[in-house]
């Protein structure tokens, strides 16, 4: 107790700081350029002076009538009034703040003062200070209680709260219970802050000793004075009651829409009690004691039911807090509390009124002429009041905001009596609401004539595609410019502007006419040597002075298929004894070789695809993409050496177009296999002539080495007596050696350099080609000839070769090498 009545003491002294402060905070100003705040006590008399409105903004008093000072408010007027004659602003009624803002900490009246010329909007806000002028108060002035003869010590009672209509320090609220030597006071906070007293038992009851006891609650209020109310308690003692209601939930929150209809169920409470019989049976009521709730809810004492008993009104009320009690039928209670939270819903058209306007204004008038002010507003809140006001239709004026609800009507262009003589100007304003509502209001408005249009083109750039390989003479654009103007005025000739070097090219490839604004090609275009025109067009009216406007044309060529690809390797031209050499050991998927190909068009129609032009089967596949030819499996015996590919190239245009080129692969292990191939393939080619004269320089060499031969083995038998003499190997290489890192090169699928095969020629003088022996893989390339240092041994003798052999091999290394 001594407490609570610390915390009243505190409570009172902030109050008197309270009251007096903004007594004398009503009569400052804080703005003088467009926003005046005042702030009063709620409850003043009538009559009692605000302000000096004239000195807080700076206005003459002599003026006030003569430039029309008014208030613009549909509230404020009520409350508000202003002499002209000394600008005083001055309390026509009486301001309640409850009334006005009920449990709100803010409470704002805002109204706007309007002078005309010249004209100015000056936004007041008056700040509506609360004074303790209600008293707290019990829903119930008896309060009654049941309590248990059973009941121990230490049990808290949780009773009905006192309200307070005032803010502030004016509403905070201290408890004081009277004396007794049973029950003290304590406080019961709820998660959301709100502050129960509570009957706290001290001592055993004793229903034999007394039956009933009557306390006094006092609930006291933190203003200067403090208001207090009160309530009787009664408590009846009864044998036994043990258990309270329990609700659900400590708070219960909901969100209704401001048209629900009447009747209509906003929640249910629930409540349980665990004590049987009558003290289980739970009866719901309402404990507040603001009339807008009782007169707006009611709630069923049995299953706990709120419902609506009438209309609700956002723009009245947006939140409703509701207290609910549940009491068992011994009398003990429970409280929760109710937070409804009402939505807007828009039910609020925009009301526009128009404050000043002009009947009149000339053509040349500068952009941002004042035409029209107006003033735009919705009682709705949130975005359904949010109000957008727009000008319906293409004209030439646009709403600008001045400030609070009012908007300027201006001039966004300069304005073409020609066209447009006179306008009606219709303003709309919307509000963002759903589903929307809208309000128009029409202003008319005269024009005075001056000459001022120039031709327009719809766009800066334009962009034609024309395909190559067109008809000369043919209309490729046609493009127009309009005139606003009438007559002369509107006439407009069409002309190509260009510098005095562009000028024969231009003539050259295409022309215009100028009344209409054809342009037409004086000759076919070739995409590959000219792929883009950009000429200027100039747009002259007839007027005087001429006015004139120009743009851009973008002649682009477009690619047709017209070129068909161009084979760069292997040359469709190659002579048809080339081969590509084919590793016999080649695995699959092995690169042997690659097409090379080019179109000169461009996009798709110079993509190019390679195909294998092939019925059967073939050992080599192609890359659709790059034209890399690669092995598709393993080299069998039974496969042929020598293979034609066919290789066709094809672009993508619509028709495609194509070449071809073949490519002879010879399959070996060893050059010696594919000698025998080219010796066959290029005696064919030569001359019977050519090869008789061969063969006759063939014998005359193999005769003068059998001659030598015959000497050496004179010479050999002579000189058997002396001392064995070592015979030098002869080596009837005809190539220098190669390094076989070069060779290595070579193994890419394409023909390796040129390498020493054994051949030898037939003897039988009616067969006209050469006879090859397979190659000797057991002797060394440096030396066909093996000797030791003893002489020419059985071993070395079978590896001597023909002399034919080595002529032969003389004789195909000019052929082919």
């Amino acid at each position: 107790m001594a407490g609570l009545h610390l915390q009243e003491g505190q409570a009172m002294q902030g109050l008197r700081w309270q009251v007096i402060f903004p007594f004398l905070f009503s009569w400052l100003c804080h703005s003088v350029s467009g926003h005046i705040h005042y702030s009063i006590n709620e409850e003043l008399r009538k009559g009692s002076i605000v302000g000096n409105i004239a000195k807080d903004l700076q206005l003459d008093v002599k003026d006030l009538s003569k430039r029309k000072l008014q208030i613009m408010s549909d509230v404020s007027e009520k409350y508000f009034n202003v002499n002209l004659d000394n600008g005083n602003l001055y309390i026509a009624d009486r301001i309640d703040r409850e009334t006005l803002c009920g449990a709100a900490a803010d409470c704002v009246l805002t109204f706007d003062v309007v002078v005309e010329n010249p004209l100015n909007v000056f936004s007041i806000k008056i700040d509506i200070q609360d004074i303790n002028d209600n008293s707290p108060k019990f829903l119930h002035s008896t309060l009654t209680l049941e309590i248990s003869e059973s009941t121990s010590p230490g049990a808290q009672f949780v009773l009905q709260k006192a309200e307070d209509p005032d803010v502030d320090v004016n509403s905070v609220i201290s408890y004081r219970l009277s004396t007794n030597q049973y029950f003290t006071l304590g406080e019961k906070v709820s998660t959301d802050g709100s502050v129960f007293p509570e009957l706290i038992l001290e001592k055993p009851l004793d229903r034999e000793t007394q039956d009933k006891h009557e306390l006094i609650l006092t609930a006291s209020d933190g203003g200067n004075p403090v208001q207090t109310g009160t309530a009787l308690i009664n408590i009846i003692v009864t044998d036994f009651n043990d258990n309270s209601p329990v609700f659900t939930q400590d708070v219960y929150k909901v969100s209704v829409r401001e048209n629900i209809p009447v009747n209509s169920t906003i929640l249910q409470v629930s409540a349980s009690d665990e004590d049987e019989g009558v003290n289980g049976q739970i009866t719901y009521s309402i404990s507040n004691t603001a009339n807008n709730i009782l007169q707006t809810y009611d709630i069923n004492s049995n299953t706990g039911t709120i419902t609506i008993k009438r209309n609700l009104d956002y723009e009245v009320s947006k939140y409703y807090d509701i207290s609910v009690q549940a009491k068992d039928g011994g009398g003990r209670a429970a409280h929760t509390k109710v937070l409804i939270e009402v939505t807007d819903e828009n039910d609020n058209a925009p009301e526009i009124s128009i404050t000043s306007s002009s009947d009149l204004i000339p053509e040349d008038s500068a952009p941002g002429t004042l035409v029209a002010l107006i003033r735009v507003q919705d009682r709705d809140s949130g975005e359904n009041g949010e109000v957008q006001s727009i000008i319906k239709g293409d004209l030439p004026f646009q709403i600008i905001s001045s400030g609070s609800n009012f908007h300027k009507i201006v001039t966004k262009s300069i304005l073409d009596r020609e066209i447009i003589s006179s306008y009606n100007i219709t303003i709309q304003a919307s509000d963002k609401g759903s589903p929307e509502m809208t309000s128009r209001k029409v202003i008319r408005l005269d024009v005075s004539d001056v000459n001022d249009n120039a031709p327009v083109f719809d766009k800066l750039t334009y962009t034609a595609f024309i395909p190559e390989n067109n008809l000369p003479g043919a209309s490729i654009f046609n493009i127009r410019a309009r005139d606003m103007d009438s007559d002369d005025n509107a006439k407009i000739t069409y002309s190509i502007m260009s510098t005095s070097n562009e000028e024969d090219l231009l003539s050259s490839y295409i022309s215009m006419n100028p009344v209409t604004g054809v342009i037409y090609a004086q000759r076919s275009f070739d995409y590959e040597k000219q792929k883009e025109f950009r000429i200027q067009i100039i747009a002259r009216d007839n007027g005087s002075p001429s006015l004139n406007s120009s743009t851009t044309l973008r002649i682009c060529i477009v690619d047709q298929n017209d070129n068909s690809p161009v084979i760069l390797y292997p040359s469709p031209e190659a002579d048809s004894s080339t081969f590509e050499m084919v590793p016999w050991t080649s695995e699959p998927g092995s690169l042997v070789s690659k097409v090379v190909a080019v179109d000169a068009d461009s996009g798709h129609n110079a993509w190019l695809s390679y195909f294998l032009q092939s019925s059967e089967p073939s050992l080599f596949t192609i890359d659709q993409h790059t034209g890399e030819i690669r092995t598709s499996r393993v080299f069998q015996e039974k496969d042929i050496m020598k293979h034609g590919i066919v290789v066709l190239v094809r672009d993508n245009g619509n028709p495609s177009r194509s070449a071809s080129v073949t490519i002879n692969m010879v399959i070996a292990g060893h050059f010696h296999q594919v000698l025998p191939e080219l010796s066959n393939q290029s005696i064919k080619e030569e001359s019977q002539s050519n090869l008789q004269f061969y063969l006759v320089i063939a014998l005359a060499l193999i005769s003068f080495l059998f001659i030598v031969t015959v000497i050496i083995a004179v010479v050999s038998k002579y000189k058997e007596s002396k001392s064995s003499a070592s015979f030098g190997s002869m080596s009837t290489s005809l190539y220098p050696p190669i390094d076989p890192r070069f060779m290595s090169q070579f193994s890419n699928g394409t023909l390796p350099l040129p390498y020493s095969y054994d051949v030898c020629v037939t003897l039988d003088p009616s067969e006209r080609e050469f006879a090859f022996l397979k190659p000797q893989h057991n002797v060394p390339v440096e030396s066909l000839i093996d000797a030791d240092d003893s002489g020419i041994g059985p071993e070395a003798s079978n590896n001597i070769q023909p002399f034919d052999t080595v002529v032969a091999q003389v004789i195909l290394h000019k052929q082919y090498f």
